[in-house]
């Protein structure tokens, strides 16, 4: 009898979602995994854990690193919403399985006024939708914002998008959230986001973003009073992004970002703000439809004070994409990831070979 319900329940599923897609409504989605293999690491420093493709040398595997189910429905000529189910590796359910969550689910009011879209709800965040679109090999990594975590890529918020001239040369991004990503919101405090975009030509694009995340204020350790002083803990992230594409082509691309707190550590026996830097450099170059060459170089240092040394890395990536159809991608790859010297020792580098398929469904 549960056999029988279970199979009731996906066959009424089926013909609902095939109504809606009739009417309206349109199902999408796509899935990357690879089999990696971790060629080398240094096993003699703790502080690798954090390297990018994590894990201990020899250990290889086949992995899910991202599945996505998409829901896109047009209410009306101003009214669309999303609704997206993410699955991957690192949202692990108790037991350890790999878990879904809800990525997306935002309403749209288009033309909420002349050029201007009104989106509420878990949407994405401005900092490098344009950045990752021009990169376009998501499916191999996340682009240098991303990947280093200085700003999470979707957030529960209200935002206007939309253009500041009539050709749209000029385009702006704000977003007030919670400042959570994904999960629910625990305090008083919120993310007030800011992008501009310039376009003058079709094949180049600029963008420039900021963002303020609204901290509780901390203690001031140099402080004679009583009670002590408090001095602001805010996150300041500022972003630049160059990128030229021709479609089916080529592409180019530079990034750069600074991540400030204030007032993050103690150095020298006084509080100072702790910096974070990172460059990207990217560039691929189609022979034909089917095969293209990827290359990129990250440098990303979590704390540029002379007092903090060791921590600072540098990334490189590199593939070749087979495309045997339009809607699948397979990609021998390779990640290497190199680092500073910590108190004169060497680390040796993180080698990481892996094969990666990308296909969209639906």
């Amino acid at each position: 009898m549960k056999t029988i319900i279970i199979a009731f329940m996906v066959l009424f599923s089926s013909q609902f979602l095939l109504a809606q897609e009739n009417s309206g409504g349109k199902i999408s989605g796509y899935m990357f995994g690879d089999y990696f293999y971790n060629a080398a690491r240094d096993t003699g420093i703790s502080s690798l854990s954090n390297v990018v493709n994590g894990g201990k040398k020899d250990l290889n595997g086949f992995q899910f690193r991202r599945i996505y189910f998409t829901y896109d429905y047009t209410i009306s000529e101003n009214f669309s919403s999303r609704f997206r189910l993410e699955a991957d590796q690192t949202a692990n359910t108790s037991d350890g399985k790999v878990g879904v969550f809800v990525k997306d689910a935002y309403l749209k009011w288009k033309d909420i006024f002349k050029g201007s879209d009104f989106i509420f709800g878990f949407q994405p965040t401005p900092a490098f939708e344009v950045s990752e679109g021009i990169w376009g090999n998501r499916f191999l990594e996340k682009t240098i914002l991303d990947l280093r975590g200085a700003v999470s890529s979707r957030d529960l918020a209200v935002a206007l998008k939309g253009k500041i001239d009539e050709q749209g040369m000029f385009k702006y991004w704000l977003m007030i959230g919670d400042g959570s990503g994904n999960r629910p919101e625990t305090d008083k405090y919120k993310r007030f986001y800011g992008h501009i975009q310039f376009t003058p030509i079709k094949q180049f694009t600029a963008t420039l973003y900021a963002d303020l995340k609204a901290r509780p204020n901390i203690n001031d350790p140099a402080s004679t009073t009583i009670p002590s002083e408090t001095v602001a803990n805010n996150d300041l992230t500022y972003a630049l992004f160059l990128g030229y594409a021709q479609k089916d082509a080529y592409a180019f691309g530079v990034e750069g970002f600074m991540n400030q707190r204030q007032n993050g550590m103690i150095s020298g026996g006084e509080i100072k703000n702790r910096t974070g830097l990172g460059l990207s450099v990217f560039g691929s170059y189609n022979f034909s439809n089917e095969l293209a060459v990827v290359g990129r170089y990250d440098n990303f240092d979590p704390n540029t004070d002379s007092d903090f040394n060791g921590d600072s890395r540098n990334w490189f990536l590199f593939s070749l994409n087979y495309k045997p159809v339009d809607k699948v991608t397979i990609s021998p790859n390779v990640i290497i990831e190199t680092y500073e010297s910590i108190n004169g020792r060497s680390i040796d580098a993180s080698i990481t070979p892996r094969i990666t398929i990308y296909y969209s469904f639906l």
